[in-house]
Parts: structure tokens; C-alpha cells; sequence
């Protein structure tokens, strides 16, 4: 290993506490005066998770959220100098943390914040169009796949986290935070660079999650049908065409 990989490397475990590893370059009466640059390097990760979870700071308030966030960012630091894309992990983290044992909805709440900032800055891509599938006949949903949107994404949980993430986005939101034991699906989509939302029903989540597994259109169908046999096929496809759910259609390789 070369001077500057070794000097890379015991930089980075000073920023997370132990400086001791950067003795050859820096005197110990130096020591404290990098806790400086340290504090606010974890005051920007900090920060960056905390600005990925607007919904948390309005349920949580923002000094909770700070400071969970910056928990996090002790236990797992960035990989990269960018932190616009930092945080991923977080709910996950938040659903082990013991200070939100009191809090089931918080980590699906931040599962959603997350996925709507992957969709809002998701690679831009013109969105399949009702004629595009108008035009086909039956017997060609056998041999084609609906391709999602790159901002297309879709989530499925356990209980009702999509119903209350939506009541919470209102200009009034519910004074208590009440969660539903029901499994819910989650449709998030960005037609004309605004991000919507769609509950989706069992068998909508069905279909979509049988698109995104790249199985043809006509499996999709029986995969919808199989999760809600009295689901309108028909309306929901064209539904999730008009919210800009998917890019193209693509042949499947027989």
C-alpha cells in the first residue's frame, strides 16, 4: 500500500473517531483541533440524511430526526464525496433503532420519502402512450413486456404505510399518527416532472410486480387476475399507462 492509500485510509478512521492512525502526519497536540473538521463532517452527513426525509421531520420534528440521522452516519459513513444520493440505508436503520420501538410506521414512512426522491431524480425517458398499445392485437400480449419507467417505482408493505404517507402530504394532516394493520401497495411515478402517488390494489400490485420481473403482458394479466379475480384487467392497465408507469414495450426472448 502506498503513503497516500495508507494516509486515505487513516483519515477516514479519524472522521469516524480513532485518530490514533494518523500519527505519522499529524502531531498529537493536533489531535484535538481535527475534531473540528470531524464535527462538521458529521454535521453535513447529518444533514444530507436528514434533508432526504421530509415527512419524518414533520411527524418526528426535526432535532429527533438530526440526531437519529447523525447516528446513522456514524455507524455508516459515505462511500462517496457526493451526498445527494446518501442515506439509502437509513430505513432500514430506523427499523432496528430502539428509540423508535414506539414508532411501527416510521421506517415505512421513510422507505416512501426515499423512493420519491428516487423518482423525482430518476433518468429522464418519454412514457409509453395509450396508442402505442391501443394498436396491438390480442394475440401479441404473449410475445411483449411492459418495461417500467426509470422514475417507476413500486413498493409493497405490510400495513397500511402508503395510506398515511399520503394523509400526511395534505396541507392538513391528521393530528394523530395512526397506522392500518392492512398490506398496502405503493405506486410512485413522475409524469410532467411531478411525482405521484397510487394505491395499489392486490391486484394491481400483482401486475406490476410481474412487469417488473419482465414477464409478458399476458402473464402480467394472470398474474393481477390470480392476486384479485374481480380486478377490471382492462382499467388498470390503462390506468397505470395514463400515471406514466412504463417506458416502452419490449419483445420477450423466446
Amino acid at each position: 500500500m502506498s503513503d497516500l492509500a495508507r494516509f486515505q485510509t487513516a483519515f477516514a478512521e479519524a472522521l469516524s473517531g480513532d485518530v490514533a492512525g494518523l500519527a505519522p502526519w499529524i502531531a498529537p497536540e493536533a489531535a484535538p483541533r481535527f475534531a473540528v473538521y470531524r464535527n462538521t463532517v458529521a454535521k453535513g452527513c447529518a444533514d444530507a440524511v436528514a434533508a432526504q426525509f421530509p415527512t419524518l421531520a414533520s411527524v418526528v420534528g426535526e432535532p429527533w430526526l438530526r440526531a437519529a440521522a447523525a447516528l446513522f452516519a456514524r455507524a455508516h459513513p459515505p462511500l462517496s464525496a457526493s451526498l445527494a444520493d446518501y442515506g439509502e440505508g437509513f430505513p432500514a436503520w430506523l427499523a432496528a433503532f430502539p428509540p423508535a420501538a414506539d414508532m411501527p410506521w416510521l421506517a415505512g414512512l421513510a422507505r416512501i420519502d426515499w423512493a420519491r426522491g428516487e423518482a423525482l431524480f430518476a433518468r429522464d425517458l418519454p412514457p409509453l402512450r395509450a396508442e402505442a398499445v391501443a394498436a396491438l392485437p390480442a394475440d401479441a400480449y404473449v410475445g411483449l413486456a411492459a418495461e417500467l419507467h426509470p422514475a417507476a417505482r413500486v413498493l409493497r408493505f405490510a400495513d397500511g404505510a402508503p395510506s398515511l404517507w399520503r394523509a400526511l402530504q395534505g396541507d392538513d394532516p391528521p393530528a394523530d399518527v395512526e397506522l392500518s394493520p392492512e398490506p398496502e401497495g405503493l405506486l410512485l411515478t413522475r409524469p410532467d416532472l411531478e411525482v405521484r402517488t397510487e394505491l395499489l390494489s392486490p391486484g394491481g400490485l400483482g401486475f406490476l410486480d410481474a412487469c417488473r420481473a419482465g414477464l409478458s403482458l399476458a402473464a402480467a394479466g394472470e398474474a393481477a387476475l390470480e392476486a384479485q379475480s374481480d380486478l377490471r384487467l382492462a382499467d388498470t392497465f390503462a390506468a397505470f399507462i395514463a400515471a406514466g408507469a412504463f417506458a416502452r414495450l419490449v419483445p420477450i426472448v423466446m
